[in-house]
């Protein structure tokens, strides 16, 4: 590592390198606070906008106290989206959205945050209620049915196994439910600077939707995604101006031809060149900037952007009216030792009246995910079968 805090070197950083996890590891404490921070948030009445706002700022806020003084880039890896019902992601809307949750509501909060460019992502379901008491319904089952795929997907991906082993589990765990797996959602491998690497999972396969098979490797990383929903699973584009979601498109280069677009590409940049971004952190990065840009000269010089292929939108996908959706994210480091879940979220109670009954799940589900967790296990199991040690005297 150098002086600066930041990790060199011609090879490429992975988990082999102690720095490297502990990043990770910080990331996903902020993550995972963050996240707290928001779902805390999350109460009849409570705007969208400003929920997005709290786990933001949260996360740029608390990567703001550490690695004082180091040139090491640190912030926000994804901004915070909340999808309700059957909204099946990227809703990040603008200051000026009036969108409101109410009781009842099925909310799918998704974040990600970034120390030095290791990433650390969630996602977690939570229902809008004013007590304690159990999820019950159809809510219940895709919430359970999301829970239980990423329990299921955490085991699948390891070394070991295959992509091609994931998705047959992953879908039968939905039907248990009576619920699909939602198509086109991949998890995937990251690294430095990286969210979505090329290596991915397609957690439902369709004719005209593949991905290349390939074993899973130690000291890989993967950001393992799960969507749920109680209608077909096939999500659609309602409205493109929903979109407030980018992220640069590296791999394209273009000279633009309108100043303002020139003006907007520079400053993304300068301030997004790798992770992912809203519309509203880029007009607030402007002002910061103190840019003379206007928000129509910032939305124009956007779709320029957009048409010559600069930038990946994130467009708000929808599943059927009425049905619910539910998303259950999280960042998982393939140890030598195991894996380690690094993000965590409080889960409500469910209490669903389905339940998985297939035989091989049910042994997968039964296994263990660590190598610590693995022996603390073998020591519960030994000290339940060993036989008691009699009493100790009273003057002994």
């Amino acid at each position: 590592m150098s002086d600066d805090g930041s990790i060199q070197g011609e090879q490429e950083p992975n988990l082999s390198v102690p720095e490297v996890v502990t990043k990770y590891k910080a990331a996903a404490d902020i993550c995972n606070r963050a996240l707290q921070a928001v779902i805390d948030g999350c109460k009849d009445g409570a705007k969208i906008v400003e929920l997005c706002r709290t786990g933001d700022n949260f996360i740029n806020k608390e990567c703001g106290n550490i690695y004082k003084g180091k040139q090491v880039e640190k912030g926000v890896a994804f901004p915070t989206c909340v999808s309700v019902n059957s909204v099946v992601g990227h809703f990040s809307p603008n200051a000026d959205d009036s969108a409101a949750l109410k009781a009842g509501d099925v909310v799918k909060i998704d974040m990600g945050c970034h120390i030095d460019g290791f990433i650390a992502t969630q996602a977690t379901t939570v229902v809008v209620q004013g007590g304690a008491e159990a999820i019950t319904g159809r809510a219940a089952d895709v919430i359970a049915a999301a829970r239980t795929a990423f329990d299921a997907a955490v085991r699948l991906i390891r070394p070991g196994k295959h992509i091609s082993d994931v998705a047959g589990p992953l879908q039968k765990i939905a039907e248990a439910y009576g619920c699909n797996m939602v198509e086109g959602v991949m998890s995937h491998e990251m690294k430095q600077f990286v969210i979505d690497g090329s290596k991915c999972i397609l957690n439902k396969p369709t004719p005209d939707q593949k991905v290349e098979d390939a074993g899973f490797e130690e000291n890989e990383v993967y950001a393992i995604d799960i969507v749920v929903s109680t209608g077909e699973g096939k999500p659609r584009v309602l409205d493109e101006k929903e979109t407030t979601v980018y992220k640069r498109a590296l791999e394209v280069a273009y000279q633009l031809k309108m100043q303002a677009s020139r003006t907007v590409f520079s400053l993304i940049n300068s301030s997004f060149a790798t992770m992912p971004f809203t519309l509203r952190a880029l007009l607030d990065e402007a002002a910061n900037q103190k840019t003379e840009l206007k928000v129509g000269q910032l939305k124009l010089g956007l779709v320029e952007c957009l048409n010559h292929g600069l930038l990946h939108p994130y467009p708000v996908l929808h599943e059927k009216g009425g049905e619910l959706v539910a998303q259950i994210k999280g960042t998982v480091l393939l140890m030598p030792n195991g894996s380690s879940i690094v993000t965590t979220a409080v889960r409500q109670p469910v209490s669903s009246e389905k339940k998985v009954e297939d035989k091989e799940i049910l042994d997968l589900l039964a296994t263990t995910v660590s190598a610590k967790s693995a022996k603390k296990k073998k020591n519960k199991d030994k000290a339940a079968t060993a036989t008691p040690a009699p009493p100790a005297s009273a003057d002994a």
